[in-house]
């Protein structure tokens, strides 16, 4: 397709579109306007990978698959539950969006939510329960192990708890009996040198002997003093110091046991305890850490609805509907539309393109060019009119079958007007209605069908003798199709009828035929007896399959198909006919002629047609003047001028 036939179809389908833009639109805008406002919160956290893990060419690719992996925890339902209970309402996973920024470790969060506040809330506090989560499944790595120290740190921690206890106990044990031994000593030492003290005051120094003893109590008495205050001493060191005196004993050995012992698991214990720091060092330096870089914030315009973009969408899905809908009814119609559609499926030219013809009243039926005889219709009749015959020159045209592919097409209005056309340019026409199924002609000119075409096949009377006219149509020979018959197909086919239209070649310049449509059999049997055919077509009613099936059909019947006339063609739609816009009142020419059928001033105004040639008709046929119609009118013209139109029925 051409763009032309593009534009033509958006130009003959202006309304569906335009309907399905303005249905978009307002379900759009009302949709909108009854929806409830979301609003959304938007916040940023960082990952960074663990600090003792070491750079290299694959360190790109392992962050940005941890940060994928942290994108999935965020809505896992572990972290949704914690979410939930510490907010105190429940969370959906289809309102958070998590999405990594490209070529970076930073993950973006948003959150959508009726209410502002409670949007941002979930977003931040989903960032805080993401790190504890993280925490938790990154210690468990450690977990077994810092366990199993802490175990062994608390049985340390008891069995150095219980020396303790021992060596305390073993030690004031030792500081009682040291004790006791020393005041067993110091006491009679004490009672000694005081005793000694007061025999030296008793004794008189005057005499020898005393003298002597003297001597000797000062010299046990010097003996005993520095190992009572040794004693004392030791008490002392007891007494203040609370620690018993180291000797060889065997309580002192036990404690020195006990004591060993203690240093040896207090070693152990400073050793767990080392070991514990270690684990929980290497679990915070190989733990990677999510970092929170930017809060969220309650936001109060919400992202939708939109109603702006809503209803621009909307317009724009239902013009694309409307669009869909017309190019699926295009796609799916194979009528004929356009000139070029007739000429590229039936290969024959379009001769004639006739409007929409308007009457006053639905019911009425009538010759239209008769009334409107300067009208936009008259003037497509006489182009089609001109077109035959110059398709005549070659091959002259006398008898012209006029059908169409399916009924309800024109044909018969087709027929009629172009009957009357020819007559208007002083040719001697006749216009015959074969249609022997549902006959009309006799309805357009208004006259009666009591005789017609079916009584020449009965009875042994000459064409002539059917014949009628109308007085403002003096060089139109009209013959009915008569009473109907049984058999039309028989009775178009018969040698009969060839001698019919023998009879109405020698004295007539043109006799048209009005046929049923193509699909019965009548239209083929006449068309071999004709000089041409035309075929009427309706565009947008005439289906392709139908007019090439009609063509065929003719052509096999040796007919002359001389070409189509578009019928019906809408006044509005000019793309149709091309060139009919000339003709059409809504083209340029618009005020070329004026409503009532005159033309401008300067124009030469069409007079009656003589009568000179009807006269010459009647010198060349021999018609039995009491049954001749002709005859009869011929009588009374030559009497009388022509007055208001009307019909005659001479039998």
């Amino acid at each position: 397709m051409e763009l032309k036939q593009y534009l033509q179809i958006v130009q003959r389908w202006a309304w569906l579109l335009i309907l399905g833009l303005v249905l978009g639109a307002a379900g759009g805008y009302f949709a909108s306007r009854y929806q409830t406002p979301v609003y959304q919160a938007t916040t940023r956290a960082m990952v960074m990978r663990a600090p003792q893990e070491k750079s290299s060419d694959y360190t790109y690719l392992s962050d940005q698959q941890l940060t994928q992996t942290y994108i999935q925890l965020v809505t896992t339902q572990p972290v949704l539950d914690a979410v939930a209970e510490q907010l105190g309402y429940g969370i959906s996973k289809d309102q958070i969006i998590v999405q990594q920024l490209r070529d970076t470790q930073v993950i973006q969060l948003t959150v959508e939510d009726q209410n502002p506040q409670r949007a941002s809330d979930i977003a931040n506090v989903l960032v805080e329960k993401l790190i504890a989560q993280n925490e938790i499944l990154q210690s468990g790595r450690f977990t077994s192990t810092e366990a199993s120290l802490q175990e062994q740190i608390k049985q340390m921690e008891e069995q150095i708890s219980g020396i303790q206890t021992v060596i305390t106990q073993v030690s004031t044990q030792n500081l009682k009996d040291q004790i006791a031994q020393l005041e067993a000593q110091i006491g009679p030492l004490q009672i000694e040198v005081s005793t000694l003290e007061q025999e030296i005051v008793a004794l008189p120094t005057y005499k020898v002997e005393n003298k002597i003893k003297i001597a000797e109590k000062q010299a046990r008495l010097e003996q005993i003093k520095p190992l009572l205050s040794l004693y004392q001493e030791i008490y002392s060191n007891l007494k203040v110091l609370g620690k018993p005196f180291e000797n060889a004993s065997s309580e002192n050995l036990r404690l020195t046991q006990l004591q060993t012992t203690l240093g040896l698991y207090q070693q152990i214990y400073i050793n767990l305890l080392n070991s514990l720091e270690s684990i929980r060092l290497a679990r915070l330096q190989n733990t990677p850490n999510i970092v929170q870089i930017e809060p969220a914030l309650p936001v109060q315009e919400p992202i939708r609805p939109r109603p702006l973009m809503n209803t621009a969408l909307a317009a724009a899905v239902g013009l694309m509907l409307a669009a869909g809908i017309v190019f699926l009814i295009e796609y799916l119609d194979d009528t004929l539309k356009t000139p070029e559609d007739v000429e590229r499926v039936l290969g024959v030219p379009v001769l004639g393109f006739v409007a929409e013809m308007q009457y006053k009243k639905k019911s009425a039926e009538e010759v239209y060019v008769t009334r409107q005889p300067r009208s936009p219709v008259s003037e497509a009749f006489r182009s089609l009119r001109t077109n035959l015959e110059f398709a005549a020159v070659q091959k002259p045209i006398r008898t012209l079958l006029v059908t169409s592919p399916g009924p309800s097409e024109g044909k018969t209005t087709i027929a009629a007007n172009l009957a009357v056309i020819f007559s208007q340019a002083e040719k001697r026409v006749a216009l015959m209605d074969a249609d022997m199924r549902r006959p009309r002609v006799h309805r357009l000119l208004g006259m009666s069908n009591r005789e017609g075409l079916s009584n020449l096949f009965l009875n042994q009377t000459r064409a002539f003798s059917v014949g009628r006219g109308r007085e403002d149509l003096p060089h139109l020979l009209v013959i009915t199709s008569g009473s109907l018959p049984p058999n039309p197909a028989e009775l178009l086919g018969s040698e009969k009828m060839n001698h019919i239209l023998e009879e109405l070649r020698g004295p007539l310049d043109m006799v048209i035929i009005d046929t049923p449509p193509s699909l019965v059999a009548d239209a083929q049997v006449l068309s071999a007896k004709v000089d041409a055919v035309l075929i009427v077509i309706q565009p947008g009613t005439t289906h392709a399959e139908a007019a090439k099936a009609s063509l065929d059909m003719f052509k096999r019947a040796g007919a002359r198909v001389v070409g189509v006339v578009l019928n019906r063609i809408p006044r509005n739609r000019s793309y149709y006919y091309g060139g009919y816009k000339y003709y059409s009142p809504y083209g340029h020419h618009k005020g070329y002629y004026s409503g009532n059928g005159s033309k401008p001033a300067g124009e030469p105004v069409e007079k009656p047609v003589s009568n000179q040639l009807v006269h010459n008709i009647s010198s060349t046929i021999e018609l039995p003047p009491t049954t001749s119609y002709l005859g009869n009118l011929f009588k009374r013209l030559k009497e009388s001028p022509p007055s208001d139109p009307k019909q005659s029925d001479v039998k």
